[in-house]
This record gives C-alpha cells, structure tokens and sequence, in this order.
C-alpha cells in the first residue's frame, strides 16, 4: 500500500522521536501525503510500521482536522469564518466560492481543482479574513482578490 520509499521515511521519523506514539503525527502526516488523503489502511499501515495498536493510529487520525478523510482537490481551500472572518465578510466569501466555482463547504469541485473546508480559526483575527490554500496563507481577503489568488492555483 504505501511506497518503498514512505515506508523508509516512517522508518527515519520512527527514530527521531523517543517512542513509537510519539512519532504517530508527523507519521500519519507522510501517509496522508502520499495519497493526498488518508484512509483506514493508510493510518493502519503507518500502526504496523511504528508498532503501535491499531486503535490509537485511528483515534491520532480521527481527532486532528489537519487529516482528511475522503480524497480531496489537489487544492485545498481553509477558509476561516470564525467571528473576526465572519464580521469582515467571511460569509460572502463563501458565497463567491459556491457562485464561482461550485464549492459548497466540504466538497470538491468537479474538475478536482478545489476543495473547500471551512474552518473554526485560522488564527488570522487582525487581518481577517484570512485562508489557507494547501500550506499557503492569505489574508485581508475581499471578493476580488479571493478569485485572483483562486486563479493562481491550477
């Protein structure tokens, strides 16, 4: 299931931590990295390469938002509506998304180019509203620049 050379990273990662659990984050990470998500194989796998039980790997893997479950865009889109998003046009922004492209909160658009999660707080308050796509950060969001970054990503 997982590459030969997954299996040798979890293997390095497995070293670098002072026990197998402590190693079970960045671990689950890799393995959802490989598949751009990550399924109950994917996180069983990672338990029988660390040596740890199954049903932890699984409660690491269902407790933290950062691992998805489903296969997703290859563009993820976090998109804060917590109060200071919210109060600065968050919720319009989320309108211009469904309009734009189709994305209603946790689904994918048809061509896989976006997926939309909303999230709780991105911890952008002073300079919301504020978004993540993949792992790059954008903030002082407004109607128009949300669709020029959009674009940006193909």
């Amino acid at each position: 299931m997982l590459s030969e050379a997954v299996i040798k990273e979890l293997e390095e990662i497995r070293q670098r931590y002072p026990n197998a659990r402590a190693a079970l984050l960045p671990a689950i990470y890799i393995a959802q990295r490989e598949f751009g998500w990550l399924s109950p194989e994917a996180y069983e796998a990672v338990s029988d390469i660390l040596g740890v039980p199954k049903t932890i790997a699984r409660g690491v893997a269902t407790f933290y938002a950062m691992y998805k479950h489903k296969p997703m865009g290859r563009n993820i889109v976090h998109l804060c509506t917590n109060v200071s998003c919210m109060i600065l046009g968050a919720e319009r922004l989320v309108d211009i998304l469904k309009e734009r492209y189709g994305l209603e909160p946790n689904s994918t658009t048809p061509d896989g180019r976006f997926s939309l999660v909303i999230m709780e707080c991105i911890g952008a308050c002073g300079t919301a509203p504020a978004m993540l796509v993949n792992t790059d950060f954008h903030d002082n969001l407004t109607q128009e620049n949300i669709i020029q970054i959009l674009e940006s990503y193909k």
